[in-house]
């Protein structure tokens, strides 16, 4: 199989940084993007000529529009496109400031949005590719303390369903990824984003998200390098998986979210038939 070129964010740590190295090592190109380029200094000495680097800021909507384009006159052909980077704000709702909420829907929804929105003009004029979306179990299942966090991803689901079937059509697929709990560094970054502690929450569900955040006992299950190649080997399927559900507890959450809905909208059947006109 010929070598594919990948188009990735975020490329310093956690996913995006493994899914990096895994695909160069593979023999495959990666035009990847970072706020600092000191952090991927490493990896551009290790594969020089086979990874091709630009600094980004996921919510400078402009810049995004000038490094998508970059990529892709720079390297001719882009089979496919991660949109990796994001992070996890959490804390009771009415304790995150307002700039914390622009600044988390900007990176996890807009941000991706944007870098789609950029690249699909180009994934169309080459005659397909394929669209890979980090998104969580918090995508589909919701925890106390997490509210911000999964606007932005039960968003950036909807975005992305929707976009699969726009632009099927064109031979681009989309793949939804749905990880749960991993060693990325996740947890340590979220720590630095937790919205100010309300002595009016204490006590309640929100302060789950603090044992979570912060508990040996509730340290991550799942082996990110394994995660890293399952997500990587979805661009040899065909059909393209629309969603990849990747460990035990994302699989146990989201299943249950998903019961429970059903269960619902079927106990409303009939109370919805009898709206009908007439």
């Amino acid at each position: 199989m010929s070598a594919r070129t990948w188009f990735t964010t975020g490329i310093n740590s956690g996913f995006g940084r493994l899914m990096t190295e895994e695909i160069l090592q593979r023999g495959d190109r990666v035009a990847g993007t970072v706020r600092n380029l000191e952090a991927v200094a490493d990896l551009q000495q290790r594969f020089r000529d086979r990874l091709w680097v630009d600094h980004l800021d996921v919510t400078d909507a402009s810049g995004i529009d000038r490094v998508v384009d970059r990529a892709f006159a720079d390297l001719g052909r882009i089979d496919v496109v991660v949109n990796n980077a994001g992070y996890g704000l959490f804390g009771a709702a009415e304790g995150f400031r307002d700039s914390q909420i622009v600044e988390q829907v900007a990176t996890n929804l807009l941000g991706p949005i944007r870098i789609a929105r950029a690249a699909l003009p180009h994934l169309r004029r080459q005659g397909g590719g394929r669209i890979l979306v980090i998104s969580t179990f918090g995508g589909q299942a919701t925890l106390p303390g997490g509210s911000m966090y999964h606007a932005s991803k039960w968003g950036l689901e909807g975005f992305f369903d929707a976009l699969g079937k726009e632009v099927a059509p064109f031979g681009i697929a989309v793949t939804i990824v749905e990880p749960g709990s991993a060693s990325t560094g996740f947890r340590s970054a979220a720590k630095s984003h937790l919205a100010p502690d309300l002595d009016a929450y204490k006590g309640t569900p929100v302060d789950m998200i603090h044992a979570v955040l912060n508990s040996a006992a509730m340290a991550p299950k799942g082996d990110a390098l394994k995660m890293v190649k399952a997500i990587v080997a979805t661009v040899d399927q065909t059909p393209a998986p629309t969603r990849l559900v990747l460990g035990s507890d994302s699989y146990g959450l989201i299943q249950k979210a998903l019961a429970d809905r059903l269960a619902l909208v079927e106990s409303q059947k009939d109370l919805a038939l009898s709206m009908e006109l007439g």
